[in-house]
């Protein structure tokens, strides 16, 4: 059986359509590895450490954290069973705020904290924390969340079902290091003056494609999800903000179940009610619902195009 919710490291939601079989595995998996998204959650983790820690790390937090993917990720849920309620969705929200762990990283005990370049990704802990007895705790809540999540794509892949790992961004590419400095480098990168000198992101990117150019997604799902967000107005790109690295836990899912999973990036205003990099943010009901919809839409198409209508 696919392990249950883990305070303090992971949320394991369960969305069931009205003849939806109890006792079936889910026919889609929404995994949200940046799902810590609230002040709280990084106050509370924080409040375990003893650090220290860069002055205003919080504003690193807010800046970095998927604002808006759990409300999506939830609607986009609501969406398929109210469609087909025959169908079932399980979600995970990771509770751990990257800002100390990146929960969509290769890690084991030989891991580092370490530094990246300005183009570079976000290492999975980053050099600031330092202490020892802080890095045995983050690393034992990766352990946790890595071997909650693992159970459940077994589960659902392993029976024939979908797996969508949920992200948001930063509406622009501010390429920084992140390192010691990193509050210091953002505050300097989002300066009324500069801000809009960065690259405007993709209102959605399709993250398919590994460094190499592999694609691991389906071909036929994403032309269905690029067709849905394309058709309501969206710009929508396939890999352009990153490759789906071997450095992720989106790779390693990918490739352990080819053709069954997809990874995408949603720009974070088109989920929140304003993108404010310094303060906590609030979901948009309106604005999750519509996304939610689109990408539903395409999984539902999808489905029934690769096996037909359900019985």
């Amino acid at each position: 059986m696919p392990e249950p919710s883990i305070d303090g490291v992971v949320e394991v939601q369960h969305v069931r359509g009205a003849q939806a079989r109890a006792d079936a595995p889910a026919d889609l998996l929404l995994e949200i590895p940046h799902g810590a998204t609230r002040a709280h959650h990084f106050a509370s983790l924080k409040g375990q450490l003893k650090g220290p820690f860069p002055e205003n790390l919080i504003d690193f937090f807010f800046v970095n954290t998927d604002v808006g993917a759990p409300e999506a990720a939830l609607a986009l849920a609501r969406h398929v069973v109210a469609r087909d309620p025959t169908r079932a969705v399980t979600l995970l929200v990771c509770q751990i705020p990257r800002t100390f762990i990146d929960c969509n990283r290769v890690i084991d005990e030989a891991s580092r904290p370490t530094t990246s370049t300005a183009t570079g990704m976000t290492p999975g802990v980053v050099r600031y924390v330092t202490d020892e007895g802080d890095l045995a705790l983050l690393f034992s809540k990766y352990r946790a969340y890595r071997a909650c999540i693992t159970s459940h794509f077994e589960d659902v892949c392993g029976h024939g079902g979908t797996a969508m790992m949920f992200h948001t961004y930063a509406p622009r590419t501010v390429d920084v290091p992140v390192d010691e400095k990193i509050v210091e480098r953002l505050h300097e990168a989002y300066r009324p003056e500069v801000e809009p000198s960065w690259p405007l992101r993709p209102e959605v990117d399709l993250i398919t494609k590994t460094p190499d150019g592999a694609v691991l997604a389906d071909a036929e799902l994403i032309a269905g999800v690029l067709g849905s967000l394309t058709a309501a107005g969206l710009t929508v790109t396939d890999s352009n903000a990153y490759p789906l690295h071997p450095a992720s836990l989106a790779h390693t899912f990918a490739t352990r179940w080819p053709t069954q999973t997809l990874c995408l990036e949603v720009r974070r205003d088109l989920v929140v009610q304003r993108f404010t990099p310094f303060a906590e943010m609030e979901a948009d009901a309106a604005k999750c619902a519509r996304i939610g919809a689109l990408l539903g839409d395409a999984l539902l198409a999808w489905w029934q195009q690769r096996s037909g209508p359900r019985p």
